[in-house]
């Protein structure tokens, strides 16, 4: 049975895309099968996979036909798609849950893609504009993909309530987290807030473990 009268929840994965065991799939999964309508981005063609702009459109043909609010959820790049998304389109979005975003704009760790590769392909500079809808930044202590305080920066400039996890890694399945139920926390409070308010706590600390 589906649910209504909620958001449809929109996954928007980074750019390794779908990994069976990675939270946002099996919060998908969980997702589905409490009756929310759930949509996962896909992957662009081979070929276009380090694309922005591919990124972008996946994104906004994902949302194009679906009706009523959506709620995104977003992990690492797809952060990143996520706000040059914001930058350039409009759809009802109720709130995004913005993971560990990856700082595209400082140099990434060996085997990711280069600071020419990026701008090359049109990822930096990221935006820095407030978001239009809530949002919340969950930010690991230890992501060897973007400092704390330089997520600390970018949660401001999009208007995003800090969510601080502790050290979880990338807060990926290299991390330890195939599983990550604390999404479907933040997920409610998303639901719960209300237009141009601040986000309602919840009634957990900022500094608590994921």
């Amino acid at each position: 049975m589906t649910v209504t009268g909620v958001s449809t929840v929109v996954i928007v994965p980074g750019l390794r895309d779908h990994v069976t065991d990675h939270w946002q799939t099996v919060l998908a999964g969980r997702l589905a099968e409490a009756g929310r309508v759930v949509r996962t981005v896909p992957p662009p063609a081979a070929g276009q996979r380090l694309r922005l702009d591919a990124r972008v459109a996946g994104l906004a043909a994902t949302l194009a036909p679906l009706d009523g609010p959506v709620l995104l959820v977003a992990h690492s790049a797809g952060v990143i798609t996520t706000v040059h998304w914001a930058a350039r389109h409009r759809a009802d979005v109720r709130g995004a849950l913005l993971a560990t975003p990856a700082d595209l704009d400082a140099p990434l760790p060996d085997g990711y893609p280069t600071p020419d590769e990026l701008a090359r392909h049109g990822w930096t500079p990221v935006p820095r504009a407030r978001l239009p809808f809530p949002s919340i930044v969950a930010a690991s202590a230890d992501d060897p993909l973007g400092a704390p305080g330089r997520v600390a920066e970018l949660a401001r400039s999009w208007g995003s309530r800090l969510l601080e996890l502790g050290a979880v890694g990338h807060l990926n399945p290299a991390s330890g987290y195939g599983e990550w139920s604390r999404a479907e926390e933040l997920i409610r409070v998303l639901e719960s807030a209300t237009p141009g308010a601040p986000l309602p706590c919840d009634g957990r600390s900022s500094t608590t473990s994921a």
